[in-house]
């Protein structure tokens, strides 16, 4: 079963606000770029503008395309898909209990995230 995931890289003076995976959770004790999975009938802006308010309290005003990444984990196969949230309202903060941190994009390789996400760092520290 495929589960899509729409995610955004929230972006703030040169930083990016990074959330760690509940232990409980699939690939849990990582660190994420926060969103959460596309409901049925919610295209993957709606899902990422829904769980960004629900996840980081924060209202997304502009969030653009940056990259979709397949990757199958053996027990979960998932699709990313990816946004550069540039504006938003409200301060993210990590409104289920979750740590959360605002990190230079710089030092992104300092923390660790799953497999699936690892192209988008890449691609971030590469500017």
């Amino acid at each position: 079963m495929l589960v899509r995931v729409a995610a955004g890289i929230i972006l703030r003076e040169g930083q990016v606000f990074i959330a760690l995976r509940k232990r409980d959770q699939h690939q849990g004790g990582l660190w994420e770029f926060p969103g959460g999975k596309c409901e049925t009938n919610e295209t993957p802006l709606q899902a990422l503008s829904r769980e960004l308010l629900e996840e980081c309290g924060i209202k997304v005003q502009h969030a653009e395309h940056f990259q979709t990444v397949a990757h199958d984990y053996g027990d979960k196969q998932v699709e990313l898909i990816f946004y550069t949230v540039s504006q938003f309202l409200g301060e993210a903060t990590g409104k289920e209990g979750q740590e959360v941190c605002w990190v230079a994009v710089s030092e992104l390789a300092d923390y660790d995230f799953p497999e699936a996400n690892q192209i988008i760092v890449k691609a971030l520290l590469a500017g």
